[in-house]
């Protein structure tokens, strides 16, 4: 048998093993036990985060055979439910919105509609990526979307909400997937390594599931990768280079660099993710998601769950971002997310980021308005008294050396 993706092998089956979408499965599941199930869903959402699986999942529960009505326990052993996983289930029509966009396909849904199921209790419509269906796609569908067949149900799937017309909105039972939070991800990925047996260091584990940004399916392929590359075991150091991602000392490395004013210890920093083969574009990606992280925390503190970082993590930002300014940091993120954006059609990627980073090292602080306000007063005060000046402060040699806008 062919190797099964961990994605496919831990798909979802019931509404309980759906992560982090409880206020959906919730409501599902309430709709089922009290017998008011809708008939058109629109769940919306970023990629991988269950939108698609939930829709099967509701679709099994409506038809499982060995329940006399719709359940919120599926059995998975009927023909129903193991046609339903598998795509295949004569009731169960699954659509790509993207390649079956026009009204000649929609047409050809509603003359089917009409048509009692040949098996299950309903028949379930699934179209992934509705949003991509044309304007007389969606206009052929609207009569039958708002009075249906008793018989029949739609459930619709896109990441692009705000591209479907109001008239097919108000005529759906709208749900909001949400991007799984980093704690709940990684205790869900620890379940599947437990059971795969594999270990790979909590640090590591934490950076996979930083790097899926909230879609659990790319952060099963990103396992995949890991696990084809390490085996059974893998440490920080080896998920890193996986992924790709710049080491966390690299980054405090430039950020202390930019601190302290340190151009070649800066420089030095970027000639190691160059010779590591490092991508670039990911490398100051990285740096802008670091110095947003300080900022953050020198903003809010480590209340709210604001940043996805671990106890020593926090420290060390925290730590670092001592004596600077919340400004002063801004500009850094300014000029790195501007690089960034220059990196997409560099032809010289290395020479981009050796520009910014002396750029960096070479900004000075900001002086904040309030301090200047009140030394021209002060100024003003004493030239109206005909009193010298009063000696130079280092405000007055900020104001001389500031950077000439």
């Amino acid at each position: 048998m062919s190797y099964l993706v961990l994605a496919r092998k831990w798909r979802p089956q019931q509404f309980t093993d759906i992560t982090g979408q409880s206020h959906v499965t919730r409501t599902l599941t309430n709709a089922i036990e009290q017998d008011r199930v809708h008939h058109a869903f629109l769940f919306c959402g970023a990629r991988g985060v269950g939108k698609t699986t939930a829709a099967r999942v509701l679709a099994r529960a409506l038809n499982c055979e060995r329940s006399e009505a719709p359940t919120t326990t599926p059995c998975g052993e009927c023909s129903s439910c193991k046609e339903t996983a598998a795509g295949t289930a004569l009731d169960v029509f699954e659509i790509d919105g993207a390649s079956n966009r026009g009204i000649n396909e929609i047409r050809e849904l509603r003359d089917g509609i009409a048509y009692a199921p040949q098996r299950d209790r309903y028949k379930v419509y699934i179209i992934d990526e509705v949003h991509m269906l044309t304007t007389e796609a969606f206009n052929a569908l609207l009569k039958t979307l708002e009075e249906p067949p008793a018989h029949v149900k739609f459930i619709f799937a896109t990441t692009e909400p705000h591209k479907i017309p109001v008239t097919i909105l108000s005529r759906c039972q709208r749900f909001d997937f949400k991007r799984i939070p980093l704690e709940i991800m990684m205790g869900r990925l620890k379940e599947i390594l437990a059971a795969e047996k594999v270990a790979i260091a909590d640090g590591g584990l934490r950076l996979v599931a930083r790097e899926s940004e909230g879609s659990m399916r790319d952060a099963l392929s990103l396992l995949d990768r890991i696990i084809s590359f390490c085996g059974a075991e893998a440490s920080y150091d080896q998920v890193a280079e996986v992924l790709g991602v710049a080491d966390r000392a690299w980054l405090a490395r430039v950020i202390t660099a930019v601190t302290e004013h340190d151009a070649p210890a800066a420089l030095a920093v970027v000639a190691e993710a160059v010779s590591f083969g490092i991508d670039l574009r990911q490398f100051v990606g990285d740096l802008v998601h670091y110095v947003r992280d300080i900022i953050v925390l020198q903003v809010a503190g480590e209340q709210g769950g604001l940043t996805d970082l671990s106890a020593e993590e926090t420290k060390s930002l925290l730590e670092l971002g001592q004596g600077q300014q919340p400004e002063t940091l801004q500009r850094v993120v300014q000029v790195l997310v501007q690089t960034a954006e220059r990196l997409v059609y560099a032809n010289f990627p290395r020479l981009e980021v050796e520009m910014a980073v002396i750029r960096l090292c070479r900004m000075r602080s900001l002086v904040p308005v309030g301090q200047l306000v009140d030394r021209l007063q002060s100024i003003e005060a004493h030239l109206t008294a005909g009193a010298p000046l009063p000696p130079s402060r280092p405000l007055d040699e900020a104001l001389v050396n500031a950077p000439k806008a």
